[in-house]
């Protein structure tokens, strides 16, 4: 099985990428918001570290929000706890995909959680800066102080592209996403 991680800033279009390549998808944020939605020891594990922000089940986002900007390491806590269901919910995803050819992994923090392995393939999704910020605000939960939060705790964006094994420039038209996918998909299969 080829695992395919995709790499980018945030609102770069990493998961419409990852969602082109015609192959299963493992989606961290939607993912975590599942758990958020459905996973009671979560809820109680993370009322118990901020019983001042959780309080109703399934978790309502704007208290995370709320818990994440009132103080600078409360990200990190909650990244803590959500990502160790995360990788659990992964290690499910590939044990059921294992007989596919290709895995497209779409994790926000895939290398600052050290959550790929030396074998997998790096993509990186490469977008114009004011495309993304145009992109973001559009978003009905865009909040600048958090996407602020996020953005120091990711590596930056040259590492990651020095990181990955392909790039892919996203003008944010399908064609030319389908173009880059296919250039991938013929080198490495």
């Amino acid at each position: 099985m080829i695992r395919i991680g995709v790499l980018g800033d945030i609102g770069s279009g990493k998961s419409f990428v990852a969602n082109n390549f015609g192959y299963p998808v493992f989606n961290a944020d939607y993912e975590v918001s599942k758990l958020y939605k459905n996973d009671k020891k979560v809820f109680t594990k993370l009322k118990k570290k901020f019983p001042k922000y959780i309080f109703s089940f399934p978790i309502n986002k704007n208290e995370i929000i709320k818990a994440i900007l009132s103080n600078k390491t409360n990200l990190k806590k909650i990244i803590v706890i959500v990502h160790k269901e995360i990788r659990k919910k992964m290690k499910l995803f590939l044990k059921k995909n294992k007989n596919k050819k290709i895995v497209i992994l779409d994790i926000p923090l895939l290398l600052e959680n050290k959550i790929y392995n030396k074998r997998d393939i790096l993509v990186f999704v490469d977008s114009k800066k004011k495309d993304i910020e145009k992109r973001l605000r559009k978003r009905k939960n865009f909040n600048k102080e958090l996407l602020s939060k996020f953005k120091k705790i990711q590596l930056n964006s040259n590492y990651k592209k020095k990181k990955s094994d392909f790039i892919i420039k996203n003008n944010f038209t399908k064609k030319h996403i389908d173009k880059g996918i296919k250039d991938i998909l013929n080198k490495i299969l």
